[in-house]
């Protein structure tokens, strides 16, 4: 077992870096549930370097864990009722009983932010009963600086704080890949289909280092970066909640859709494949040559659902009830051959990306800022899930020789951007606040500190005593 899957460990309240938060929600714990809370979880935000929209198709991302986090209060609550309270009043108290609850997304509008603390509850419940666990009332309070619909992982944060800190009160022995498969898939319950890469550097992450994820089994490999290499987070201002929409179910949907029509077309069990890794497993094949089949074997810009039909040989209701997801039934018309393109020659780029990590040539840093620069071009004309806002940084950072790209699912949220030392990157977001920031009246009233700022690859999720006020292994062994 690799330090990155090492145990996880509850840690002292005063040893925690960002301890005046802590102590603010604890205190605020403690004026709302009359009692002190039992612990703290702390589950980092996350920014994806590279590899976007691959995980769900089983290729490798390369993420890491950021300062901001959302924080987690916890204490039992003997009335078998789930209390959960926010410390920003804009959100909502929510209660429920922990035996009955259900999670009804709206839809318009999407989940509400308690539906993510109770995907995680559910998920924990579902995976330690059935080892005879009875379910516990609980009281929750969440603290949160991670900003929403950015990109950077808030909502998966939150439903992985969640996951482990219902683990420790149940007393359930998990370990970190465990809760990592849990969250993720816990999370489909309010309708996103993603592949658990949030998840994944939730629990896997490491100091200093950002960490390769590959899945099957799921396993994290640090990397090291160039020493000067400098990234810089940058929000463009225009939120996207992927659970709102069907957009990002939709990407999900295409490459399924592509993965089985091309297993189809190579006489393969179509049905069992799913994902682009599997197929290309199947096949035997590199990813220079699945982007050869790709561009030979899917020949239309856009397919029609009657077209599918015809293809795959299946009836309307089959195509609907099996192949689609409930936010996509609707769905006309399917661009596969440009999702297929780009999840493997993203692929490629992340292969290229940690090459050029390990190897450390001289123009490191150059050709890492390619790469980044090319995975947004994809992304905006292949996968199709940029926004104006995200492309007018990029823009501004091309001039200046900076390597940018959207991070996240896209629509909007946040870009990642490489600097090649401290002085390139303050000129950098020196250049944002005067030619992007000052021409958007929302960033007005916002602290740009707050917007763009500069990051390292932070720990992964942790548990702080409060009871005790001793360090203690957690039972995630």
């Amino acid at each position: 077992m690799t330090s990155a899957q090492s145990d996880l460990y509850v840690q002292v309240l005063e040893a925690v870096p960002s301890c005046e938060r802590v102590s603010r929600l604890v205190e605020r714990f403690s004026d709302e549930f009359a009692r002190a809370p039992s612990f703290v979880v702390r589950c980092s935000g996350r920014v994806n370097i590279i590899g976007e929209h691959v995980d769900y198709c089983g290729y490798p991302v390369f993420p890491m864990a950021i300062e901001q986090t959302i924080l987690l209060a916890v204490a039992p609550s003997d009335d078998n009722l789930l209390h959960i309270k926010n410390v920003d009043n804009n959100f909502k108290p929510y209660k429920c009983n922990v035996l009955t609850f259900s999670i009804d997304v709206p839809s318009i509008g999407g989940p509400n932010w308690y539906q993510y603390v109770l995907c995680g509850i559910k998920g924990v419940i579902e995976n330690t009963t059935p080892n005879g666990v009875v379910p516990r009332g609980m009281m929750l309070m969440l603290s949160g600086n991670i900003p929403p619909a950015s990109g950077l992982s808030s909502s998966s944060a939150i439903v992985s704080a969640t996951v482990l800190g219902a683990a420790y009160l149940h007393g359930a022995t998990l370990n970190k890949q465990t809760l990592a498969t849990i969250s993720a898939e816990c999370e489909k319950y309010i309708g996103t289909q993603g592949g658990g890469m949030d998840q994944a550097i939730a629990y896997l992450a490491q100091e200093g280092c950002a960490q390769l994820i590959d899945w099957n089994p799921l396993r994290a490999t640090p990397i090291q970066l160039p020493s000067n290499a400098v990234f810089v987070i940058a929000n463009c201002l225009s939120e996207a909640n992927k659970a709102a929409t069907s957009d990002f179910n939709q990407r999900v949907v295409e490459c399924r859709l592509a993965s089985r029509l091309l297993a189809k077309q190579m006489k393969l069990n179509w049905r069992d494949l799913s994902r682009f890794a599997d197929l290309q497993k199947a096949l035997g094949l590199s990813l220079n040559e699945m982007v050869a089949l790709v561009q030979t074997n899917l020949a239309l810009d856009v397919y029609t659902r009657l077209d599918l039909l015809k293809l795959l040989e299946v009836s309307d209701e089959d195509f609907s009830e099996h192949l689609l997801t409930p936010n996509t039934r609707d769905s006309q018309t399917f661009k596969l051959k440009q999702r297929a393109l780009h999840v493997f020659e993203e692929a490629l780029r992340v292969q290229q990306f940690i090459e050029t990590a390990k190897a450390t040539p001289e123009d490191c840093i150059q050709r890492m800022k390619t790469l980044m620069q090319q995975s947004h071009e994809s992304l905006r004309t292949l996968y199709e899930c940029s926004h104006e806002n995200l492309d007018r940084i990029v823009k501004i950072s091309e001039h200046l020789g900076v390597g940018t790209r959207l991070t996240g699912a896209g629509w909007g949220g946040c870009v990642v951007a490489l600097c090649d030392g401290v002085a390139e990157s303050e000129r950098f977001v020196d250049t944002l606040r005067t030619e992007f920031y000052a021409h958007i009246p929302k960033a007005q009233t916002c602290d740009i500190a707050s917007l763009c700022f500069t990051t390292s690859p932070q720990r992964g999720a942790e548990i702080y005593s409060i009871k005790t006020r001793k360090e203690i292994c957690s039972p995630c062994a």
